[in-house]
């Protein structure tokens, strides 16, 4: 008799398709915590831990090696910080997306890694189950903010506002109506797949949508594009 192949089991989500893992950077200068997060995160079918590193100099160098999906990375580190790093990890791996997962809830660190690119920013009070759905959420193009820090991020929105009421207001891009509609509603934290049924339009369009809004706005991220329409008072914080 002849062997069978046997199919590989299907991740999360894929509708029996079998599809390529999340590739994860982690980085964190505590050693424990990084074993003990790679060792979790590898039982997921759906991702893969493509290396580590301890501080932002070494994550920038082996983001450049491994081309991750996802870098998972602390704020505060030696020799070089989270923060600092992701402006460069952006710069050499645009394709890379990443995570702030840290102790600080500092507001200031919070706004620093959304102006540097960061698409999530979570405290490690969550759970593990919590940081492997969340690689998945970002992943699949949301921006993540612990709820704690949420409050404080929309705090920070207030601050800028006020900052710019006495500053000359240089022209802002022109925004499409349906480009607006579509950033509104990624300003109240909705996916991509509930904006296309809210809009009756596909995900697809979503996502040509937001392309051509960050392209329009040059900035890097969905976070960011909030940020930017907030200050601008393209959009009213209720």
């Amino acid at each position: 008799m002849t062997d069978q192949p046997q199919a590989a089991a299907p991740g999360p989500g894929t509708g029996g398709l079998q599809v390529e893992p999340i590739r994860v950077l982690v980085v964190d200068d505590h050693a424990l915590f990084r074993r003990g997060l790679q060792m979790v995160l590898e039982q997921e079918p759906d991702i893969e831990v493509v290396g580590e590193a301890s501080d932002g100099s070494e994550a920038v160098q082996k983001a450049a090696d491994t081309l991750p999906d996802i870098v998972l990375m602390d704020v505060r580190m030696p020799k070089r910080g989270g923060i600092d790093a992701c402006t460069s990890i952006h710069e050499t791996v645009p394709s890379t997306k990443i995570i702030m997962l840290t102790i600080s809830d500092e507001e200031v660190d919070l706004y620093d890694a959304i102006k540097a690119g960061a698409m999530g920013y979570l405290l490690k009070e969550i759970s593990i189950e919590e940081v492997a759905s969340a690689i998945r959420a970002v992943h699949g193009g949301q921006s993540l903010i612990s709820p704690s820090m949420a409050s404080k991020l929309l705090t920070e929105f207030a601050s800028m506002i006020k900052r710019t009421d006495d500053r000359q207001q240089v022209p802002t891009p022109r925004l499409t109506d349906r480009e607006m509609e579509v950033l509104k509603l990624v300003a109240k934290g909705l996916n991509n797949r509930d904006i296309a049924k809210q809009l009756f339009i596909s995900e697809n369009t979503v996502k040509n949508h937001i392309r051509n809004i960050l392209e329009k706005l040059q900035l890097h991220s969905r976070m960011e594009a909030v940020v930017y329409a907030v200050r601008e008072k393209l959009l009213e914080i209720t």
